[in-house]
């Protein structure tokens, strides 16, 4: 069995996941990854874009590969401060609205104060209003109810809240007594985490085979992540994302997720075998799976003309886009084959 670190990895995430960050307000989180990385004394360069390449040389230096996560979450944007007072918001990433009904929030201001809130549907209560379950939970009937005595919109502007301010959504982010951890934010700030948990791997004595590049990507969620920031001498890119578990899926909340194909398309054959062949030589528990509505930052990439090989993996990871939940040993499990796939 390939001992790593996974209390090391869960403590990260846990900092990585309370640290707010959706599509387009990433620095904290790339900031927090980069201190990390000089903490384990692995350099790194900041991209023009905003993301992080750390670097670990390997024994044989003649070709590369690259392992991709991103830091960027989902989130929203005000669109409209109303004349009650209240915030209707723009859609930051994919998700429905009845994933964040009821959820809490904080509001960074352009002035940089912070203020909280709660997503709420405008009709909310049941003691005013009949038949709500039948009461369509879209965009256009949400909004947010600041926690500030506000009845007005320009009580609200006083505040320095104004269009285009940034909406981050409280990860509620907790690992229980038998190994779940459960958050926003899973996808993919777990992935961030095991490519940490394996780097540190390969801190001591012992160097990847090859050259490997660690590349944080900062707009993921938004579809463009990884389209920028990969190195041309990378021969093979993993991006590190999670497992979506449903009706019809292979993947479960214990095991490593190789992902064989998603809705752009399959991965390189060559790769997603190797992978596979390196999890049952080294007892990892592991499922190869298929996702229909899903993209990575491997897929980014590729769209962009990126001349390599891809393929995904990540932990298993259940109500993706929603309040997520995965479980340590598939932590583990991903951050072996990570490791088991950078030694051989």
């Amino acid at each position: 069995m390939i001992e790593i670190d996974v209390e090391y990895t869960v403590e990260f995430l846990m900092r990585l996941l309370n640290t707010r960050s959706p599509s387009g307000l990433t620095d904290r989180a790339i900031d927090l990854v980069a201190e990390e990385f000089n903490k384990l004394g692995i350099r790194f360069t900041k991209t023009r874009k905003g993301g992080l390449l750390a670097t670990i040389d390997g024994q044989d230096k003649s070709w590369c590969r690259a392992l991709s996560g991103h830091v960027d979450t989902l989130g929203a944007m005000v669109k409209e401060v109303k004349s009650n007072g209240r915030l209707k918001f723009s859609q930051v990433g994919g998700y429905t609205m009845h994933s964040v009904e009821g959820e809490y929030c904080t509001i960074e201001a352009s002035n940089g104060a912070l203020y909280t809130g709660t997503i709420l549907s405008v009709k909310a209560s049941s003691h005013v209003w009949r038949d709500l379950d039948k009461f369509e939970r879209s965009l256009e009937n949400m909004e947010i109810r600041l926690d500030e005595r506000v009845s007005t919109a320009k009580e609200v502007e006083a505040l320095g809240i104004c269009v285009g301010d940034f909406v981050c959504f409280d990860p509620r982010a907790q690992v229980t007594p038998s190994g779940f951890v459960k958050s926003r934010h899973l996808d993919d700030k777990a992935g961030v985490a095991i490519m940490l948990g394996a780097a540190k791997f390969f801190c001591g004595a012992e160097r990847p085979a090859r050259t490997t590049y660690f590349y944080v990507s900062n707009y993921e969620e938004v579809g463009h992540g990884a389209s920028y920031g990969i190195p041309e001498d990378a021969e093979e890119l993993i991006a590190v994302d999670m497992g979506a578990i449903g009706e019809g899926q292979s993947t479960d909340e214990f095991t490593v997720s190789i992902c064989a194909k998603d809705s752009t398309g399959p991965y390189d054959l060559k790769l997603r075998k190797h992978l596979t062949s390196l999890a049952k030589e080294c007892g990892i528990g592991h499922k190869v799976d298929i996702y229909p509505y899903y993209g990575s930052d491997a897929s980014a990439a590729l769209r962009a003309g990126a001349n390599l090989r891809a393929c995904v993996i990540g932990p298993g990871v259940d109500a993706s886009h929603s309040y997520e939940r995965t479980h340590k040993d598939a932590i583990a499990n991903t951050c072996r084959l990570l490791v088991a796939y950078l030694r051989s």
